[in-house]
């Protein structure tokens, strides 16, 4: 019995060692906070889509002005986390939390926007307002819902993905960009993006895509106090421009922006129209800390 004890004690701190390893290697991959942070500073926390990972924010971070303290985080099996599971939108609202202990500005893209959307319903005292980027509260059409997708588009990348993982990703990326001009250079910062962090687990993209499916977060809508501007593409192929009048005449959403020629990553192909956008809104709270 004591060599047994000893046994699993050894096994024990041997897992946990490896726990402190890949949580360390991970918080030095998902802090950007500058050295030289204002004393009357506004900090953003940028939460990537499916598929992707943290590194999907770097060229427009460097255009964003000093006074704004940068947080990005690679979600649960994306990037840096790729070894931690999740199962549902909540483990990654868990994920989220600790980053900080008081209200900031999220910025979250499409499936990172639900995690946003989420954790300011749950958690309104960490956040003091939300930027969704070509997110939708609902992502499939349903009865009623016709600004969104058929739920087979999702359902057929689920599909794609156990017969040919890199053949649906790069589908998914040429969706993105789908309509706009510049669509080589948007898909070659997307693919540098994944491979600078490396792919996401194959579990954690069947994941997202149930997350898309089945998530409907309208009503969260009407419970949601902070301010949450949004950012649509008007050639976006996953999320309909039309959105932007449901949001407005349904749920009261009067801060709806719909940019022209954008499409799904409009952060990468209208870096400094975003940039304008987020560095408007965070003034917003800079001034109100004073």
């Amino acid at each position: 019995m004591p060599g047994k004890l000893t046994l699993d004690l050894c096994r024990n701190l041997y897992l946990f060692s490896i726990f402190c390893y890949y949580l360390c290697r991970s918080l030095r991959c998902l802090w950007l906070v500058r050295p030289d942070v204002k004393p009357d500073s506004v900090t953003c926390v940028f939460v990537h889509g499916w598929a992707m990972n943290s590194a999907v924010w770097d060229d427009c971070i460097k255009l964003l002005p000093d006074w704004i303290n940068v947080i990005v985080v690679d979600l649960p099996g994306h990037g840096s986390m790729a070894m931690v599971n999740a199962d549902t939108l909540d483990d990654y609202v868990q994920s989220l939390i600790p980053l900080v202990h008081r209200p900031v500005l999220w910025v979250g893209w499409s499936l990172g926007g639900l995690a946003v959307l989420r954790l300011a319903e749950l958690y309104p005292q960490r956040v003091a307002a939300a930027m969704l980027v070509t997110t939708n509260p609902c992502f499939v059409s349903r009865q009623g819902w016709d600004c969104a997708v058929d739920e087979s588009v999702f359902k057929q990348f689920a599909l794609d993905l156990g017969r040919d993982q890199q053949k649906t990703i790069r589908r998914f990326l040429a969706l993105q960009v789908k309509g706009i001009d510049n669509v080589m250079n948007v898909v070659r910062q997307l693919q540098h993006s994944i491979q600078s962090r490396g792919m996401a687990s194959t579990s954690a993209l069947s994941t997202g895509l149930e997350i898309l499916l089945d998530t409907d977060l309208r009503r969260a809508l009407s419970i949601i106090d902070c301010p949450v501007h949004w950012l649509l593409g008007a050639k976006d192929s996953l999320v309909p421009a039309e959105l932007a009048i449901a949001l407005k005449e349904e749920y009261a959403q009067h801060d709806v922006t719909v940019l022209s020629n954008a499409s799904h990553a409009p952060f990468i192909s209208h870096a400094e129209l975003f940039v304008e956008q987020l560095v408007s809104h965070a003034q917003q709270l800079r001034t109100s800390q004073v």
